[in-house]
């Protein structure tokens, strides 16, 4: 394994966490707090990998930044995208500790209505993870 094969590998863990983010949501309005509670604990592991990874990868780049090879329309899109992710992602990363918080002290009440905005964003901010790597590597990579 290389460095380079961590932003593939990150992407796939923001995949993963949304599909048990979703999952997650889909179990509790099913009133199964039980399997909420482990997929929904799994997608902060997985959120915590790819943290990992992503702070492993830009320390080891020593924060080489990676240029997108778009133009036009699409350059615009791909930068609304990015500068709504980042600062979102650096709330995420306070946001779901707390609102995991009330879960596990059993304050439910609190932990519903900070999971009313924790949700969408985590939300938000995994699948533009995963589209930032599609724009930056898969779609429109910058010429080497």
């Amino acid at each position: 394994m290389t460095v380079h094969d961590i932003p593939p590998l990150n992407a796939a863990l923001n995949g993963l966490a949304t599909v048990l983010i979703t999952a997650g949501f889909i179990l509790i309005k099913a009133g199964k707090k039980s399997a909420h509670r482990a997929v929904m604990l799994t997608a902060a592991v997985v959120s915590a990998l790819f943290l990992a990874g992503y702070l492993t990868y830009h320390a080891m780049m020593r924060g080489f930044h990676t240029p997108f090879g778009g133009e036009g329309a699409v350059r615009t899109v791909y930068f609304v995208i990015l500068w709504t992710h980042i600062p979102l992602a650096g709330l995420i990363a306070w946001l779901v500790p707390q609102t995991f918080f009330f879960a596990l002290k059993g304050d439910y009440a609190r932990h519903k209505a900070w999971a009313r905005w924790t949700f969408p964003i985590w939300y938000y901010v995994s699948v533009t993870g995963v589209l930032v790597y599609l724009f930056l590597y898969v779609w429109w990579p910058a010429a080497k």
